[in-house]
């Protein structure tokens, strides 16, 4: 009997490539959705800081650290997303994340 949900196929699809971005990202989503917030988190950390971070990652964990109410967490986030987009000359997820940010207030 094969995987049956969505974060079980992304999981047997990750054993067969570790690396890819993507994946972690999609796995990082559904345990979001599944509540399992941590493992969630620790996913998107280590997309955060590998040697070339992955960008959505940034604003995907700023939002869900929003909605655990750890509003210092997500700014530092954004801000460090804010940075790495601008490195990445990505000016579209800067800017997305840069009005997340002001709207956190500070």
């Amino acid at each position: 009997m094969g995987p049956t949900s969505r974060r079980e196929k992304i999981e047997a699809m990750l054993a067969l490539d570790p690396a890819d971005e993507f994946l972690r990202y999609s796995l990082a989503m559904e345990l979001d959705k599944e509540g399992d917030h941590e493992r969630s988190l620790g996913e998107f950390a280590a997309l955060m800081t590998a040697s070339s971070p992955y960008v959505p990652a940034f604003f995907m964990a700023a939002q869900q650290l929003v909605r655990l109410h750890r509003i210092d967490e997500a700014r530092s986030a954004l801000r460090d997303g804010i940075a790495q987009a601008r490195s990445a000359g990505n000016t579209h997820a800067a800017s997305e994340m840069s009005e997340f940010l002001a709207s956190l207030g500070e």
